[in-house]
């Protein structure tokens, strides 16, 4: 699978040769977490969970404004993927789990280093093709 070959420099020609030797994740794998946060649902709850934290889905229902089968819905593609997971614990005086998401490392480099980086550089994109500033 590996080859020597590049196109323009340092990129390899096959996208998968930018994987390492022994990558955890496949480079379909990688796309579909991706994919799953191009939905704009899914990123505004994948947004919360990494800059809040932990959330509970009542209060993602919440900060929402959604209901509960949406929400579920796009939980567990979220979760399926590997951008978010799915914790249960007892808290203390309950009777039962209390269940709650929250992101995970990749999840958080998705959102941060992908859709929140394109958005926080808009204004350089911006200056860098502004005509009216030259």
């Amino acid at each position: 699978m590996a080859t020597d070959q590049t196109v323009n420099g340092d990129a390899p020609e096959d996208p998968e040769d930018l994987l390492p030797e022994e990558s955890v994740l496949s480079l379909d794998e990688y796309l579909d977490m991706h994919t799953a946060v191009g939905h704009r649902t899914r990123y505004e709850i994948l947004y919360r969970l990494v800059h809040s934290g932990a959330m509970s889905p009542k209060e993602l229902e919440a900060a929402l404004d959604i209901d509960d089968s949406t929400l579920h819905y796009h939980l567990n593609k979220l979760v399926d993927v590997g951008l978010v997971e799915k914790r249960q614990r007892t808290e203390r005086g309950q009777d039962g789990l209390y269940t709650y998401y929250r992101a995970t490392v990749y999840g958080e480099v998705t959102l941060t280093d992908g859709v929140d980086a394109l958005i926080r550089g808009e204004q350089a994109f911006g200056a860098m093709y502004d005509s009216s500033t030259s």
